[in-house]
């Protein structure tokens, strides 16, 4: 897909600029963006080099992952972007040596296929490379390094709460392989932190909710992609459980601009979550909203082993937004808006 055919791509894009607190200010920066070819990291990405363009910002936005191919097979379509383009492997240390203004680190497995495939190497992948990136930054005059970790830092909280607030810590299970993701994801916050209170270096954090959007990768497992892609393709949306689980779901949009706004005025060493008030569903309510906009219908089927294996035992999952307004964002998409956005990009994208 190209997604800068779509209309709705640009348009949305350009809200989301609009919708981060103080963005000026980041004019003349040099930023370096990590999990580039990934849901939130490209959306922040091409953002950013919008804006740039626009406004001719004078920004050098640097692009970093393993896979400099599956970089430029996105970013290369944007006929106006020219972002400068660097190889980064998780478990190394970076090999360039150029100053940098600001570090948005986004990169590591982010769904259950992949961290219950890989515990070990999630747990390494996202401490050691947080590290390296952290410790890059020390050495070369970052000013802020923001970290995304997850709202399942939070883990099986506690049901009778409306929603999570960032002070909150729910109950993880340290033996089980598939707590890999948030208790590395907790660490990797702890480090942040410790580099701001031991050596003075300016970190933030966000918390993202089950956020979604058109920049998912093929290999994505989360049951809200998959009822987006059965949308797409006008296929029933296939439910493997009763789907009663309370969540946060965030159009990309959302989250990029909560993000970007934390990294401008959050409070050094703090956290901050990425949510909508108004984008509270269950999983079934969801299914729903996908198959009201894409005209389909939700369906029922038994789980196969995999599907368990990569089942959630996180019951509830929303986040208070509080925190993040106070900075002066607000986010803008319910769900349905955010599945009709998504499944028109898609539509609007297709060679």
């Amino acid at each position: 897909m190209d997604f800068y055919r779509s209309k709705t791509y640009i348009e949305d894009l350009i809200a989301t600029s609009q919708d981060v607190t103080d963005i000026k200010s980041l004019r003349g920066s040099s930023i370096l963006i990590t999990g580039c070819t990934g849901t939130i990291g490209s959306w922040i990405a091409d953002t950013l080099l919008l804006f740039n363009e626009i406004n001719v910002a004078d920004m050098k936005i640097i692009l970093a992952g393993r896979r400099i191919d599956r970089m430029k097979a996105h970013f290369e379509k944007c006929p106006t972007a020219s972002p400068v383009y660097a190889h980064f492997d998780l478990g190394k240390a970076p090999e360039w040596n150029f100053p940098i203004d600001y570090i948005i680190h986004t990169a590591g497995n982010a769904h259950p296929a992949a961290f219950n495939g890989d515990p070990c190497g999630t747990i390494t992948g996202n401490i050691m490379g947080t590290w390296n990136l952290l410790k890059y930054g020390l050495d070369h005059g970052c000013k802020r390094f923001l970290y995304i970790s997850t709202g399942e830092v939070y883990g099986q909280g506690d049901l009778s709460l409306e929603s999570f607030e960032e002070t909150y810590g729910g109950y993880v299970d340290p033996t089980s392989p598939r707590s890999s993701y948030p208790n590395s994801k907790r660490a990797a916050e702890t480090l942040c932190a410790s580099f701001t209170a031991q050596y003075g270096m300016e970190t933030v954090i966000v918390r993202p909710s089950h956020t979604y959007g058109p920049c998912v990768t093929p290999t994505d497992s989360r049951a809200n992609v998959q009822f987006l892609k059965n949308g797409f393709d006008g296929s029933d949306i296939v439910m493997k459980s009763a789907g009663t689980q309370e969540r946060s779901y965030t159009y990309v949009a959302d989250c990029a601009s909560a993000a970007l706004t934390v990294l401008l005025k959050g409070k050094k060493g703090s956290a901050y979550n990425s949510a909508v008030p108004e984008a509270r569903a269950t999983i079934a309510g969801f299914a729903r909203a996908v198959a009201e906009v894409s005209g389909t219908k939700v369906v029922f089927a038994d789980p196969t082993a995999a599907d368990l294996a990569n089942r959630t035992p996180i019951a509830k999952q929303v986040l208070s937004s509080v925190k993040t307004e106070s900075l002066g964002w607000k986010g803008r998409y319910d769900v349905r808006t955010g599945v009709s956005h998504t499944l028109k990009i898609w539509r609007e994208s297709v060679l």
